[in-house]
Parts: C-alpha cells; structure tokens; sequence
C-alpha cells in the first residue's frame, strides 16, 4: 500500500476517537507508541524490547485485558533506559474504550511498516506530523517542507559541521539537513558523526520533544541506546557553552536571531 494511503487509512481513525474526547495530539502521540512496538515486531533482531512489553504481547490480549496491559507496557518501556526511556517517559494510555484500542491496534497490524523493498517508516511518520499540524493548530511545531527546503539549499551543509535548531519542534530542519548531508560521499566515521553528534536541539514541550525523537529515529539517527541530543526545555535558559557551525530555526520564531547570535 501506498504510504499516503496508509497514513489516511489510519488517520481517520481518529474521527471515531474524537467522539471520546481525544484530540489530534493525543492520537499522534498513541500512534506513536503503537506505531513503534508494531516496527519493533517486523524488525526482532534491530529492536530489543522486553517481551512483555512486546507487540505480540499486546496484540493477543482480549478486550477485558487490553487497557491494562497496553498501560503497563507503556510504564515498563518508560524505564528502560536509552532511546526508549525519553520516547515513552511520562507515557499514558489515552484510549480507554478497550473495544476502539483493539481496532486501532488492528488497523495497524494489518500493514508492514517496515517493507525491506522500500521503507515507509520515515516518510509515513513524517506525513502524520504534517496531519497533526494542520488539524490541530500544532502549525508552531511543524515547519513546512517548502521552508525548510529553501533554508537548506542556500546554508548547504557539509559533513563534519554540527548542526543546531533552538525551537526544534518535530525535528524538521535535521530531516533537512540529513537529506542534504546523504547526498555527499560519507565514509563511516562521517556517517557515525551524522548519527550520532551532527544534531542538538531544544523543545520546550516534552510531548513534542518526543515525537521529534521518533522522527529522527525512524529517519537512521540514534539508536535504542544513544540518542540524538534533544534537550527538553526552553534553550534561553538553557544554552550550551559549545558552539555549533550552523544554526537552523523556523524565522518565525522571535526568539531564533537572539539565540542565532548566542550560539555562532
């Protein structure tokens, strides 16, 4: 299946779960959890969960047993150090109608997420964030392609440079820039250093910082034990002593010159 298709499939979902009160963010935010424990499943030998806390684990339980079990998975994943600890850190269920929690869950094991032909991962989540933002209002979080694009093609980053976003949201302009960075002759210790020490960001808002995590993580950045440096908090009041080479920010943001001055 397409991956507009699938990420429609499953979007409009959430207008039978709006009907309990969950918003666009809050589904996101379940997808996301789902989203990762069902990519973990179609790929065993990438992903080390807990197997209570696993997505055949979850998927076999009955309507009665459901709620409860998806809770503690989600409590058990939070406190499991790494990546996974600040994906699911302060996790909570939002669906308690066990019979619509089934179907979601469902819906979503009946696609592979993961096809090894060509991987949908990055681009679905990608075009989830988008949905959330323009359903939601969420807009301040989510920059628009087009945007970021432009920004890109006139800084053009090179490989070796560290790479900065005060106001990061869901991770826009590191997508960009990793779009960007791919298209150059890498040798290994270049793409160990894009991986892992090219990008550092700040979020505010912990549950937006959380889907910028799983953003960068479904696009190659990071892995289940180190983490893409995403601080949780308001980066005037937290600036790093280290300096970056380029700083990437939405302009619509009043506080990106002030920081852009402070950080280059």
């Amino acid at each position: 299946m397409k991956a507009n298709t699938l990420v429609s499939k499953i979007w409009t979902f959430c207008n039978t779960l709006r009907d309990d009160g969950l918003g666009y963010g809050d589904y996101l935010e379940q997808l996301t959890y789902l989203l990762f424990l069902k990519m973990a499943d179609e790929n065993p030998g990438e992903y080390d969960l807990p197997s209570d806390c696993d997505w055949s684990f979850l998927k076999d339980k009955e309507k009665g047993d459901l709620i409860g079990t998806y809770e503690d998975i989600l409590k058990g994943l939070s406190r499991s150090g790494g990546m996974l600890e600040k994906i699911f850190a302060g996790a909570q269920n939002r669906i308690h109608d066990s019979f619509k929690l089934k179907k979601l869950i469902k819906l979503i094991d009946e696609e592979n997420w993961t096809s090894k032909n060509y991987d949908l991962k990055g681009e679905i989540y990608e075009s989830l964030l988008q949905k959330n933002a323009e359903n939601s209002g969420a807009g301040q979080y989510f920059t628009p392609r087009p945007i970021i694009s432009a920004v890109i093609e006139c800084i053009r980053p090179v490989l070796g440079e560290t790479i900065a976003d005060p106001a990061c949201g869901t991770g826009g302009f590191f997508l960009g820039a990793l779009e960007s960075l791919s298209r150059l002759e890498a040798d290994s210790v270049q793409k160990e250093f894009i991986k892992f020490h090219t990008f550092k960001g700040w979020e505010i808002e912990s549950s937006t910082a959380r889907l910028c995590l799983m953003n960068l993580f479904l696009h190659g950045l990071g892995d289940l034990k180190e983490t893409p440096d995403i601080e949780i908090g308001d980066s005037l009041k937290s600036l790093s002593l280290n300096k970056v080479d380029i700083v990437l920010a939405n302009p619509r943001l009043e506080k990106a010159a002030v920081i852009f001055l402070l950080l280059t």
